[in-house]
């Protein structure tokens, strides 16, 4: 049995407005457990701004794991390296092309919906998947290693650009 398995695990870089988010959720958690010395009454307040700070630090740790098996592609959101999620799914038949951020290509097609699962950072390079999925066009943005292309090259090649 020839099966095509491969996958890989990207992580997504933390922008500049997460790490303005964190900062100012800690001054605001340390100002009230300042306030929480004056006024006894302010530990719901710390309460409330201690678990905001536990659930937004957790859900911006986030990592993309890319699955592709057979011409299935399988996108899961990996939060705080505990919760995983399926995010996007496709497989060969709904491909329309694969063909890297920018290319002329590209420019031919007008996606409705876009989606980036790539790891943010500035000199990585990044392909665009444009699929068909229920008469909707989806451009999807990541960051394929060369097993990944190759086997969308070997499986679709007429649809691949690299």
């Amino acid at each position: 049995m020839n099966d095509f398995y491969t996958e890989q695990l990207v992580k997504r870089k933390t922008t500049g407005k997460v790490m303005l988010a964190k900062a100012a959720l800690i001054i605001l958690t340390l100002l009230s457990l300042v306030l929480l010395l004056k006024v006894p009454f302010a530990f719901i307040l710390t309460a409330v701004l201690i678990a905001i700070d536990i659930l937004f630090f957790r859900n911006m740790d986030l990592e993309y794991e890319y699955l592709f098996v057979n011409g299935e592609l399988d996108v899961d959101k990996i939060t705080a390296r505990s919760k995983r999620k399926t995010v996007f799914s496709t497989n060969l038949e709904e491909l329309e092309l694969l063909a890297p951020t920018g290319s002329s290509e590209l420019r031919l097609v007008q996606a409705e919906k876009t989606y980036n699962f790539s790891s943010m950072v500035q000199d990585r390079k990044t392909y665009e998947l444009i699929v068909s999925q229920k008469g909707q066009k989806i451009k999807v943005i990541f960051e394929p290693n060369d097993t990944i292309l190759n086997g969308f090259k070997t499986l679709a090649s007429r649809k691949v650009i690299i």
